[in-house]
């Protein structure tokens, strides 16, 4: 068993296929691919009947948690996965995880074991597990990854997903069908994971091409989608108008009349007017 902690800010950005190989190609020279490289990433949240933790997900709060299996690729039941619990606090991320046999962690939350690692992240995984009467499989969440490190030795990470589909029915990371996609195929959510601040490549790259940071839980519009009803567009063009009104309020005259915003300005008010 193995054990690991993570701080760090997590900031996400959902792409189009131009903006995304306009970001692939600032990275090289500057980023290369880290010892995952691609992977198949296959997630089980854990949730109670009337998806509390997702709920409370998506309503922004200053504070939120969320609990999960993660395997790298198809699991056998004796597989060792990751026990994932993440906490969000004034936008700084805090992921705590352990290591367990697959067949162990879904006793852990199906049945009244006390087969857990005693350990500090264990007790506060179980700690969890016992707050939220009746939490269980909820919800299976895969997509395909590259990962990235910095060429200059500093702590910034970006991962690339693509394919990111769910489903609810019997959730299983031995058989990880039964899902449907929740962002279209020509879209990339990007994530940008570091302590400290962008290099100055990334920040022009990301001005240049229009990619403002998104408030984008893979979890959250998941539940929007399969529970709610709610569809990629609806919830794309919300977020979308609201990164844009946001970025323009926070431009210097100069910035708004340089060519490189028109496109980006005919986009918002096109939003506006469908809204």
């Amino acid at each position: 068993m193995t054990s690991m902690i993570f701080k760090r800010y997590e900031l996400k950005y959902l792409m189009d296929r131009v903006q995304t190989e306009a970001m692939m190609e600032a990275m090289e020279g500057n980023m290369a691919l880290d010892e995952y490289g691609h992977s198949q990433i296959n997630n089980i949240y854990l949730d109670t009947d009337n998806y509390l933790l997702a709920r409370r997900s998506i309503e922004n709060p200053p504070y939120k948690e969320k609990l999960r299996f993660r395997s790298y690729g198809r699991a056998d039941s004796d597989s060792e996965v990751f026990v994932e619990l993440k906490k969000k606090y004034e936008s700084v991320v805090y992921k705590r995880r352990l290591s367990m046999p697959l067949d162990e962690a879904v006793d852990w939350f199906t049945t009244d074991t006390d087969r857990f690692p005693h350990t500090q992240i264990g007790y506060e995984v179980d700690y969890l597990r016992r707050r939220y009467e009746g939490i269980h499989p909820a919800m299976l969440l895969c997509y395909e990854r590259e990962a990235y490190k910095s060429l200059d030795g500093s702590d910034l990470r970006i991962t690339l997903d693509t394919n990111i589909r769910a489903g609810t029915e019997s959730p299983d990371l031995t058989s990880p069908t039964g899902t449907r996609g929740i962002v279209p195929s020509d879209h990339t959510l990007m994530e940008v994971k570091t302590m400290y601040g962008f290099p100055r490549w990334l920040n022009a790259a990301l001005e240049e091409n229009g990619i403002f940071k998104t408030s984008f839980s893979k979890y959250g519009n998941a539940y929007k989608q399969l529970e709610l009803g709610l569809s990629f567009d609806d919830l794309y063009r919300q977020r979308r108008g609201c990164a844009l009104g946001a970025a323009f309020s926070t431009m210097s005259p100069s910035m708004l009349t340089s060519s490189h915003t028109d496109r980006i300005r005919a986009e918002y008010e096109t939003i506006q007017q469908t809204n």
